[in-house]
């Protein structure tokens, strides 16, 4: 009697290690050969608009934060491995992301596809003392690209290009399909900037920004870009007392009194630029880098751009 308790033990411990193989084995196949394929992206802005285009057919994991600073923000571990695992890499290039581009760099080495958007949207060139950045930028890319909706239209098209051509299992209709669709929103929100600016009168389509980020938009829309708060391209910089009195300058001479800042950083410096000015300026907050979470006034790339449309018309107008 004991014997055959014992073989049945036996059996019944037998047969629950067997299962617990087959359970670990088919949980470590899946994350093997049936793991879906994978694009990373850099910035949350980017990763908004390959979202648009990827649909279902793949995960896209985006590195950026909601609210940060795609000049300061870096990566952990975890999320350097995901860049080197990744079958394609999206992220803007020309400099923005200052401290992931070596890890973009060493996927690419690891033979990674990647694919920088901002390098093959027509990038403008920083100009010393106006339209965009210090002397020391002069010449240089300027890789705010996406202020120019037109632009984000070229680099959305390619960004399906790059899906269909190395993302290995997407379904090349799928993903052309939910960038046409995509493509139409953006032309739509580019008719309605162009309708919405129309308001403002040629004597007030001056900008004045916390950092150099709205050239695509001045050119594309008819703007005077008359200076910025921290006269740089990257928010890393700071600015001069000098600095601050050549734009007060610029400002009076253009009879300029409204300032755009970025939402998700502290408009101190701005403020500073309001006492040197009497205190008649009006600090407008923008959306200029990075998207929010969800439903706090910029989770896509159209609301982003459309509130600020918005926001630049009635600070300019004074409606």
């Amino acid at each position: 009697m004991s014997v055959r308790v014992g073989a049945a033990r036996m059996r019944a411990l037998l047969l629950t290690l067997v299962t617990f193989l087959l359970v670990a084995g088919t949980a470590t196949g899946c994350s093997g050969g049936d793991e879906r394929p994978r694009v990373v992206v850099t910035t949350n802005i980017l990763g908004d608009i390959t979202r648009e285009i990827v649909g279902d057919e793949a995960d896209v994991s985006v590195l950026m934060k909601p609210n940060a600073d795609p000049h300061s923000f870096g990566l952990s571990a975890v999320q350097a491995a995901e860049l080197e695992n990744a079958d394609l890499v999206v992220y803007n290039g020309l400099g923005l992301e200052e401290n992931v581009l070596r890890h973009v760099e060493a996927a690419r080495a690891s033979g990674v596809a990647t694919f920088a958007a901002g390098e093959a949207a027509d990038p403008l060139t920083f100009h010393a003392g106006e339209e965009g950045g210090s002397d020391d930028e002069a010449g240089e890319s300027d890789p705010h690209f996406w202020t120019d909706p037109d632009r984000v239209r070229k680099a959305a098209g390619l960004i399906a290009d790059h899906v269909v051509e190395h993302v290995a299992g997407v379904k090349e209709k799928a993903v052309r399909d939910n960038a046409a669709h995509y493509d139409g929103q953006l032309a739509d929100l580019t008719t309605w900037m162009e309708e919405s600016f129309a308001t403002i009168p040629e004597g007030r389509r001056a900008l004045v920004t916390n950092h150099h980020v709205f050239g695509y938009l001045a050119d594309r829309f008819g703007f005077r870009v008359i200076g910025a708060v921290i006269p740089s391209g990257t928010t890393l910089a700071s600015p001069s007392s000098s600095d601050l009195r050549s734009l007060t300058r610029a400002m009076e001479k253009a009879k300029v009194r409204t300032v755009f800042a970025d939402s998700s950083r502290p408009t101190r410096l701005a403020e500073i630029l309001r006492q040197e000015m009497g205190g008649d300026v009006d600090v407008v907050s923008l959306y200029s880098e990075s998207l929010t979470e969800k439903g706090k006034g910029a989770g896509t790339y159209l609301q982003m751009m459309r509130a600020n449309t918005s926001a630049m018309a009635e600070g300019l107008t004074g409606d």
